[in-house]
């Protein structure tokens, strides 16, 4: 089984006012709530949380992808960092039971609906053959 991935903006800022100081950017507060919840309800083997410096979406608040290596990466915008975390471990929980990476609208936790910004898929030939 491939490795999941969380790419976590840790710079993320939800409003464009300036951050107070010494408070945590809304990014780093998502990123270790995810850490908490992941290491609770994944094994190292099967999630892996990726802090990233920028994901270039700095006018979409806290951003977040979610990628393997034969899937479709999704990529998810204007999360609040304190509700998204669950939502998107239910979300993984849905992508990592999907051999294809594919999941149904319907079963998208409805928080997450909204948030999606992309579905890329993978690149060609990336899938394994099927045995």
């Amino acid at each position: 089984m491939s490795k999941h991935t969380l790419f976590v903006c840790k710079s993320c800022q939800r409003s464009c006012q300036e951050r107070p100081e010494n408070q945590p950017f809304d990014g780093t507060v998502l990123l270790n709530q995810l850490k908490t919840w992941c290491n609770e309800n994944f094994s190292s083997d099967e999630v892996e949380i990726q802090p990233v410096g920028c994901l270039w979406a700095c006018s979409q608040g806290c951003v977040v992808a979610v990628s393997s290596h034969d899937k479709p990466t999704y990529l998810f915008v204007n999360l609040t960092p304190e509700e998204s975390a669950t939502a998107l471990l239910e979300f993984m929980q849905l992508y990592i039971k999907s051999s294809q990476g594919a999941v149904v609208w319907k079963q998208i936790p409805e928080l997450l609906q909204s948030a999606i910004f992309a579905q890329i898929p993978p690149p060609e030939g990336s899938r394994s053959p099927k045995t």
